[in-house]
Parts: structure tokens; C-alpha cells; sequence
């Protein structure tokens, strides 16, 4: 379980990258659809695609492709979304509004910060350097299946990195594998409405927190600061 009490402060933030910094849905809606349109497949909704983000781009292309593919079509799919998106990651994709001057804020306060995705390891730094340049400290994706959250290598890894305790820690995301993930790492989970869940499946998944605004955070951090 995560630190309740003490005389420890925040002095760290990791992040969740899809539907938490970045609204990254419409890249992955239209990477997912040239996949199915080139294999000659039906396309998926935007709403659909949103469902089922989550738990990484495998995940993603399998529940979008039919589900009577043998396996040498779903991975020929796969390889048309891979290449797609990795050429096509920001043509859409944007900081969520708030974002940019949190980051900023918590690096004024000398919070540590990363980020922990499920997306494609390369994709994550690419994505962390097009859009928050220096503002993020490290940044961890998947390169292979044990990283995959909600297992907690790669938050883990993260909080070895930035030198920090996971009492020291917070875990900040949008949807219940990032919940279950900052269980499994033993950190505490704030749940933030404005990506691809809604508030009934965060607190449903038993987020620690849970905000509707950025700003919100620099709140939290400052209230642990008093209390512990």
C-alpha cells in the first residue's frame, strides 16, 4: 500500500501519456482505420477507438481488427498501423489545455517529472520531445511485453531514475490500468476526467484522487506539502 502519513513530500510526478498529457485519439482513430482500409476491413468509430485505448497499441489493433483474422492477418494489420502512426504522430495530436503550464509549474517546484505509457517505447519519446521538450525528465514506453502496464516495470524504473521513493511519488493517469498500475508499483493514483474514462469507471477502479483540471494537481501537491 502506498504511504499515508509521515514527513515525506511530493517530490516526483509520473504520467500516463495517452488521454492524460496528450488527447492523442485522433492519430490513433485514423492510423487505426488506414490499417483496416488497407487490409480491407471495416473502419471503427472514433467512440469505438476511444474504448479501446488503454492497455497499448497491440491491445488497440486487436480489439479494433475482426476477430475471425488468423494470426498472419492481424499481424500484417498491425505492421500497416505501426507504420502509419509512427509517421503520423502529431498530425493531430495536442497537450490537453492546462498541461504545458503544469509541467512548467511543477518543474518551477522542483518536482521531478515522467512519463509511463503503454504506447510503443519510441513513440513515447518522440511524442515527449515534440511537445514538452525539457519539461518531462524521462520517459518510458513498451519495447517488450513484461513492460505493458498495469505491471509496474516501467514506473518502477521511472522512480529509480528520478531518485525519488514511491512515498514521494505520485501516479497520475486516466484510466483503470493506470489505477491498477500505481497499485502495483504501491504509489498513489490521482485519476483525471478529461481523457478516455469518465469519473464512475475511475472511482470505480478506486482512484486515490480524482481531478477535472490540471491546475488541480499543483493543488494536491501543495496540500500534501502541509500535511505530511
Amino acid at each position: 500500500m502506498f504511504h499515508q502519513g509521515g514527513t515525506l513530500m511530493i517530490k516526483a510526478v509520473i504520467f500516463d501519456l495517452d488521454g492524460t498529457l496528450l488527447n492523442t485519439l485522433g492519430d490513433l482513430a485514423a492510423a487505426v482505420n488506414f490499417a483496416l482500409k488497407t487490409c480491407g476491413y471495416p473502419e471503427r468509430t472514433t467512440d469505438e477507438v476511444r474504448r479501446f485505448i488503454g492497455n497499448g497499441v497491440v491491445k488497440l489493433m486487436r480489439r479494433a481488427a475482426p476477430k475471425n483474422l488468423d494470426e498472419a492477418a492481424w499481424q500484417d494489420c498491425f505492421a500497416q498501423f505501426r507504420a502509419y502512426y509512427l509517421a503520423h504522430l502529431t498530425d493531430r495530436t495536442v497537450p490537453y489545455d492546462g498541461i504545458l503550464p503544469l509541467l512548467e509549474s511543477l518543474q518551477a517546484q522542483g518536482i521531478k517529472t515522467a512519463v509511463v505509457s503503454n504506447k510503443l517505447h519510441d513513440g513515447v519519446v518522440n511524442l515527449c520531445a515534440s511537445f514538452f521538450e525539457s519539461r518531462i525528465d524521462a520517459a518510458f514506453g513498451v519495447r517488450e511485453e513484461s513492460e505493458r502496464k498495469p505491471a509496474p516495470v516501467n514506473a518502477l524504473r521511472a522512480i529509480q531514475t528520478l531518485g525519488v521513493s514511491p512515498q514521494e511519488t505520485l501516479y497520475v493517469g486516466d484510466s483503470e490500468v493506470d489505477v491498477q498500475t500505481a497499485s502495483n508499483a504501491a504509489l498513489r493514483c490521482v485519476g483525471v476526467t478529461w481523457g478516455y474514462r469518465d469519473r464512475a469507471e475511475l472511482e470505480a477502479a478506486g482512484a486515490w484522487k480524482i481531478i477535472d483540471r490540471p491546475e488541480q494537481l499543483e493543488a494536491i501537491c501543495a496540500e500534501l506539502k502541509v500535511r505530511n
